[in-house]
């Protein structure tokens, strides 16, 4: 049968090939000493960066890996997802999105390593931590312990992801990528509860996984106890301090967290990159020598795939490479120029162990020295005050909490907390999906609805004596579990409905009406409402409708945490003071939607398009089809105006949608210092609103015309004020002093010339075929601000902007020496920078 290919489809098969081309021209062996993991005899220092491949698309996998390779990256980490890989015991989904083999081989296409990290427990912000939900029904399981049930299915899968990549020849000692392979993940950190079967299973698992023969080192990350026959690592925001637990085992670090993750109800977390890029140059100081971004690219937690509870669906993590794949700048380039400087230290790095001393109060030398080659790091770890130090005869200004790296032992190439790269600002171009605008210009194509049964609407319901705990219900096959049961009452009635659930949220109705909601949150999942409420004579009938948003996937036996309504379940009379207890009544369960099981999330089915459209209802189904958005740049929805449910686009789930949860209104600093230990709560923004507005929709999940777009509404919301968003670049600024190093791409003709050439402040439109349309700012002497805000100082060059005019209108990118020799001089004897920003088209 033929089949028509996309010029998308022709570039990832035409990659593929090329890489499988490539990997047969590289056959390693892979080994390690004290200092680094060893290839083909030598010793190399590695920058490592994380990509999950179902948090993305295969069409996206090719320009995320090469954005990466672009960074500076060696190596591409990922996990592997079992619960992805295998939904029912022994049947396996290795496609589309799960396509492990296939992004293995875009890594090696794009000549990068690869460090699989099979787990199979893997954390990740993912449901139930990676593990399938069958798992914990095999009778006599425990998990992640000194288990013979849960040790032969680990062991299972292990092994076959290992003989899926033997069977392609995936491993470096096949002419493959895979260079590193990781077996459990973090458990050192949870071991304790487990008692003494926690070290039998330790031991257990590497020598398993050692076993299998991949002809590559394996890894424990955050295992102090780890078997000498596999290397323990360091996860955290800082690594430097860590001291592998042998002398023969280099110092790796498996997941610098780039930023945090989102929680539905909280604000957004973000790391500064200058904080970043001094733990990073801070760790190859002293003596590591591989680094692993987590994350590089944090993608999206498309379907029901989020853990938590309550993690959104964006995984952006504030990586340097967005949600949307696109660069975030500064982090990207600036972490650029630090892999760079790095890179340039290489030869002295990996022949000897450095010298570290110390050059006053917080200030610390670290020199890589043999023979005629010398390196050094110069760090001041010091939070608030800048310091002039002398070193090897020359002086160095080094700001606080800063690293310069000096190459050759005299001249700084870098300075971690001087940026030389452009920020970008980004935005969001919004196009309404109105069934009232003319389809020329509109997305969508009128909207039509069905209503989802409030209770019991299924066969396959059935009944029980008290509260069942929901997860063991459901197994995880919906997020919804509803809890029916009747009340007769003689006169009327009013009482506070009293429901106690484990979480995550529910809903209660009454004689079909929605009485009222609780939830929980990331930090406590469990829900407790008191709801007022009135009965009629006769038979009252009492809905719960409970729901999970994401199972647990961390913590010391986190797979036993359950979640629904276990009770109680009471009615507080505000008449006469009596308590109901409903606790014990007969139950009737259901699980899932009825919606699910006719298959509504395809657009299948009949639907109403007449009279009017319910808004603000809840428990409906909508439909609408529309037009994709015109363009190649990312494409967002915008869910203001619904409350919380779940979308699809032409069949696939784009994600759990929640935009009324909003973040607390305080805890958001006007301004972020990124002086001093960088923690998860440091710097968050957007304050007061909501966690998730826009939630991405993949441009190869879209056709030209004739999409269909399904959302469930759980609470109400009006699907009229919907709108696409497609990501935009509003402007790129930059501010670079006199003080800051030249490029670092001007290092090696600058040092070959014995010269030292200026600062430059460097842009470039982001886009093809976009121009520097206008300045929207420039000022020369001593502006102030940040980019968006900059304004101009007391000392400043009159002629500046004409200069950046002339310099950058019209072109792609431009590049300005920041100096007197340039702009004049408008203030002698004070130190002085350039400020720009500019608009692209």
């Amino acid at each position: 049968m033929a089949l028509a290919m996309t010029g998308i489809d022709v570039k990832i098969v035409v990659l593929l090939v090329v890489g499988v081309l490539a990997m047969a021209s590289y056959c390693a062996t892979v080994s390690y000493d004290h200092r680094a993991l060893v290839i083909d005899g030598k010793r190399r220092v590695l920058v490592s960066g994380s990509i999950h491949y179902p948090r993305s698309t295969p069409e996206m996998w090719p320009d995320l890996i090469q954005k990466s390779k672009d960074g500076g990256l060696d190596v591409i980490e990922t996990y592997v997802f079992w619960n992805s890989h295998e939904p029912v015991r022994g049947k396996y989904n290795f496609e589309g999105r799960n396509d492990l083999v296939g992004f293995v081989k875009a890594v090696a296409a794009a000549g990068l390593y690869v460090h699989l990290r099979i787990g199979p427990y893997v954390c990740a912000e993912w449901n139930y931590g990676g593990f399938p939900l069958w798992l914990h029904f095999i009778p006599g399981i425990k998990l992640r312990t000194d288990n013979e049930p849960y040790k032969a299915e680990m062991q299972r899968f292990t092994a076959k992801i290992v003989e899926m990549m033997k069977n392609e020849k995936l491993y470096a000692s096949q002419g493959g990528p895979i260079i590193l392979s990781q077996i459990e993940n973090e458990y050192g950190n949870i071991d304790k509860p487990y008692g003494p079967a926690a070290k039998t299973y330790i031991k257990w698992a590497a020598n398993m996984a050692v076993s299998l023969d991949t002809g590559v080192p394996w890894v424990m990350c955050q295992q102090a106890d780890a078997p000498s026959s596999v290397i323990n690592t360091c996860n955290g925001f800082y690594c430097d301090q860590f001291t592998p637990n042998s002398n023969s085992t280099p110092k790796i670090w498996t997941e610098n967290w780039s930023g945090w993750f989102l929680s539905f109800g909280g604000a957004v977390p973000q790391r500064p990159v200058e904080d970043l890029a001094f733990a990073v140059a801070r760790f190859y100081q002293r003596g590591g020598t591989f680094q692993n971004y987590y994350m590089y690219h944090g993608g999206t937690n498309f379907g029901r795939s989020s853990g938590g509870p309550f993690i959104a669906t964006s995984y952006d993590y504030d990586a340097p490479l967005d949600e949307y794949g696109l660069l975030r700048q500064p982090k990207w380039g600036h972490l650029k120029d630090v892999h760079k400087a790095i890179k340039l230290c290489e030869a002295a790095m990996v022949a000897t162990d450095p010298t570290i001393s110390s050059l006053g109060q917080n200030i610390e030398a670290a020199v890589y020295k043999t023979g005629s080659v010398c390196s050094a790091f110069l760090a001041n770890v010091d939070t608030k005050s800048d310091a002039t130090v002398t070193f090897n005869g020359n002086s160095y200004q080094l700001p606080a909490w800063s690293v310069s790296i000096l190459p050759d032992c005299k001249n700084v190439v870098l300075n971690t907390a001087k940026i030389n790269t452009a920020a970008m600002i980004p935005s969001f171009m919004r196009q309404s999906i109105s069934a009232d605008v003319e389809p020329t210009g509109a997305v969508g194509s009128g909207w039509s609805w069905i209503n989802e049964p409030v209770g019991i609407s299924k066969a396959d319901a059935f009944t029980r004596k008290g509260l069942l705990e929901q997860i063991n219900t459901t197994a995880d096959k919906s997020d919804y579990l509803w809890y029916s049961t009747s009340i007769d009452v003689k006169d009327g009635y009013k009482a506070d409905l009293h429901v106690e659930s484990l979480g995550h949220a529910l809903h209660a109705f009454v004689n079909g009406k929605l009485a009222g909601s609780g939830t929980g949150n990331s930090g406590n999942a469990k829900v407790s409402v008191d709801i007022p409420v009135e009965f009629a004579s006769g038979k009252n009938k009492i809905d719960l409708l409970s729901l999970t948003v994401g199972l647990q996937n961390y913590g010391s036996f986190f797979d036993l945490v359950g979640a629904g309504i276990t009770g109680p379940v009471q009615l507080k009379g505000s008449t006469n003071g009596t308590t109901i207890d409903l606790s014990s009544q007969q139950w009737t369960y259901q699980i899932g939607l009825k919606g699910e099981d006719e298959d509504l999330p395809s657009g299948s089915s009949q639907w109403i398009s007449q009279p009017t459209l319910p808004k603000n209802q809840p428990l409906t189904w909508y439909k609408t089809q529309f037009d994709a958005p015109g363009g190649s740049n990312p494409v967002a929805l915008d869910f203001t105006g619904m409350g919380k449910g779940e979308a699809w686009v032409n069949g696939q789930s784009i994600g759990r949608y929640w935009p009324t949860n909003i973040a607390p209104k305080s805890g958001c600093p006007d301004t972020c210092n990124y002086r001093g230990a960088y923690s998860a709560d440091k710097c968050r923004k957007n304050c007061g609103k909501p966690s998730q507005e826009l939630y991405h929709v993949p441009r190869s999940w879209l056709k030209s015309s004739g999409n269909i777009l399904v959302l469930f509404e759980e609470v109400g919301g009006d699907p009229t004020q919907l709108s696409f968003a497609t990501r935009q670049v509003e402007s790129l600024c930059s501010h670079v002093s006199e003080s800051h190093p030249s490029p670092v791409d001007m290092w090696s003709s600058d040092s070959k010339a014995g010269r030292k050439s200026r600062p430059r402040l460097s842009l470039e439109c982001p886009f093809p075929n976009q121009v520097i349309s206008s300045i929207k700012f420039a000022s020369y002497g001593r502006p102030s601000g940040t980019c968006g805000s900059f304004s101009h100082g007391s000392c400043r060059s009159r002629s500046a902007l004409s200069i950046v005019q002339k310099a950058c209108i019209g072109s792609k990118s431009c590049s300005i020496e920041v100096s007197t020799n340039t702009f004049g001089d408008p203030c002698k004897g004070v130190a002085k920078s350039l400020a720009v920003e500019v608009s692209c088209k």
